[in-house]
């Protein structure tokens, strides 16, 4: 019989806790055996020790983390546009135990800031991220200028030349480096304030580079369009938090979208005008005037393409509709070219197989 015990503590306490019970029990699912609450989300918060592993195209990242409350370095695994050794991060997720590294913070979203204390500004700088500063000269900045390097470099840059060693063109590649890592913080503080997650943040991030900002205040509904992974509905809650009314003509014209997007899960590449009208209406929940009106506009750009079907009156989307276009061309050719192969003559092709294959030949060959 297996006796049950309250445990205190903190939550990585409680986590090793419940993995070696649950081990006992031989269940491998937390949540299967205990619910939900097995692993509440928790934050942690600390200094970057290492950037044990960090995969530039996707974000994923493993670090080694000096945590505020714990003792030993903590392994957090989790996703960062950029991420260096140094950097304060708050990350929000919670206590795993993985069967081959054992315990690990696995972190659903990642918020990074600089450092402020001279050991963390010299790690920082020194650790790659900023291209013409390595550990010798992180060092050096950081004896001259202390805790104000940060904003020597972005306020004084010309400044920088007073440390021996650097020159006019080392100067150059600091201030654009330190430019780059600014931004990037910033667009990641943008999304996450605007509901993005971390992982998703860094896809957008690769997608539209320095210019995220802009593009997705100017058109958040474009997410939908050009990330893979992230649909209307998130693109949705974006545009919300930045005040983007439920009427506005930019939500009902990617409403239109989404809701052929949606019919293609029935096996629909394009959807009756009268059908698409009341069921677009129906998933973002506007007047069906609305819809007629977005839908004027969205076939004006070529974003959608009309045509009929049995005399009725169809809208498709554009990529879709070229794609049926260009396979019907591509059968009607074929059915109205010849093979590039010569006619088969069966009454002797059929034999020559057979005995070649020293199968035999069980169905009669048909008379030519």
């Amino acid at each position: 019989m297996l006796r049950t015990t309250t445990f205190g503590g903190d939550g990585k306490r409680r986590d090793l806790c419940l993995t070696l019970l649950v081990g006992a029990i031989g269940s491998t699912n937390l949540d299967q055996a205990f619910g939900s609450r097995a692993a509440p989300t928790e934050t942690l918060s600390g200094l970057v020790e290492r950037v044990t592993y960090h995969n530039a195209e996707n974000g994923f990242c493993v670090l080694r983390v000096k945590a505020r409350g714990q003792r030993d370095l903590v392994a957090v695994v989790g996703h960062a546009a950029a991420i260096n050794a140094g950097e304060f991060i708050s990350a929000t997720g919670m206590w795993t135990t993985d069967r081959e590294h054992g315990l690990q913070f696995k972190a659903a979203q990642v918020t990074t800031t600089q450092p402020t204390t001279l050991e963390g500004i010299e790690k920082y700088l020194g650790s790659g991220m900023i291209r013409g500063i390595g550990p010798t000269y992180a060092r050096a900045l950081v004896r001259a200028f202390g805790e104000a390097v940060f904003d020597l470099i972005e306020q004084e840059p010309g400044r920088l030349r007073e440390v021996t060693g650097i020159g006019t063109k080392r100067a150059q590649r600091i201030v654009a480096g330190w430019a780059e890592q600014k931004a990037i913080r910033e667009i990641m503080l943008f999304l996450h304030a605007n509901g993005v997650g971390t992982s998703r943040a860094v896809r957008i991030f690769k997608t539209y580079g320095q210019q995220a900002i802009a593009m997705i205040t100017e058109n958040p509904y474009r997410l939908a369009r050009d990330i893979r992974g992230i649909g209307f509905r998130t693109a949705d809650l974006v545009a919300a938090k930045l005040g983007i009314e439920k009427t506005a003509m930019i939500r009902v014209r990617a409403g239109l979208s989404f809701g052929l997007a949606e019919a293609t899960g029935q096996g629909h590449c394009g959807l009756p005008v009268a059908e698409l009208t009341r069921s677009t209406s129906e998933l973002i929940e506007v007047e069906p005037a609305l819809i007629e009106t977005a839908l004027g506009l969205e076939l004006r750009d070529g974003d959608l393409v009309a045509d009929s079907v049995d005399g009725e009156a169809c809208v498709f989307l554009a990529g879709l509709y070229r794609s049926e276009q260009a396979i019907a061309e591509r059968l009607r050719l074929l059915s109205e070219g010849r093979p590039p192969w010569p006619v088969i003559d069966a009454g002797r092709a059929v034999p020559w197989a057979t005995g070649v294959t020293h199968l035999r030949n069980e169905v009669p060959c048909p008379s030519p």
